[in-house]
């Protein structure tokens, strides 16, 4: 049943993924308020594919935050990579360059308001990454970064990456952590998801404005507050 599951995921959602990526190329040239709404539709979509073809689905624990902070999520695993977009009202979501530089994909995304971040770009790169997260700061959105910088299996512990504390400090806006089980049922490498809830808890909002050392520890600690399996 679980093989079953996922080959009808896999011909149901990409060939969705596909439509959403020709529809995003027109929606750009009309503006952003239009890709905001093919983005916001196809992540819908994987909402639904994922609830009624594999059987996994969110429980969200805690306060939910509202207009411009700085989400700070665990990643485990491709799913909340998608459903952070539904979980919070239009992230402006934190991310490689090179994701950003895809030909056709990499302009729909930047049009959406991502945030590219250039660890060898210099100081032109990271006026472009602050003028960016400044932008979407003004229109009342919350910046999304998963700080452990790739996805992590279940248990793993890593430091956070160095950016996080650089952009906490640029942007002067609180953080609200997110800690999450999603490697249980999908885990990375993995071609088989497994059925069942993925417990999603905002912790309490930490403010801006403290030490380097101070935030990455409450961060670290919040991020990985949910026990595996928990």
């Amino acid at each position: 049943m679980a093989l079953l599951r996922n080959l009808l995921f896999t011909l149901i959602f990409y060939p969705g993924t596909v439509v959403a990526v020709l529809l995003g190329y027109p929606a750009a040239l009309i503006g952003r308020r239009a890709v905001i709404g093919v983005v916001i539709g196809w992540a819908r979509w994987h909402r639904w594919c994922a609830r009624w073809l594999l059987g996994v689905r969110s429980r969200i624990e805690g306060e939910v935050p509202q207009g411009p902070v700085l989400i700070a999520a665990k990643h485990q695993s491709n799913f909340e990579t998608v459903e952070l977009l539904l979980y919070v009202r239009e992230p402006a979501v934190v991310l490689k360059r090179e994701l950003a530089d895809i030909p056709g994909w990499g302009w729909v995304a930047r049009r959406y308001g991502v945030i590219p971040v250039d660890r060898d770009g210099g100081a032109s790169a990271l006026r472009r990454m602050l003028k960016a997260g400044q932008a979407a700061v003004a229109e009342g959105r919350p910046l999304a970064i998963f700080p452990e910088g790739t996805r992590i299996a279940p248990g793993q512990r890593p430091p956070l990456q160095s950016g996080f504390a650089g952009l906490y400090r640029a942007f002067g806006i609180p953080v609200v952590p997110i800690a999450l089980d999603s490697g249980r049922l999908w885990p990375r490498g993995s071609v088989i998801k497994k059925s069942g809830v993925v417990t999603v808890r905002f912790g309490e909002p930490i403010p801006p404005g403290l030490p380097r050392k101070e935030v990455e520890a409450r961060v670290h600690a919040a991020i990985n507050a949910l026990e595996t399996g928990g």
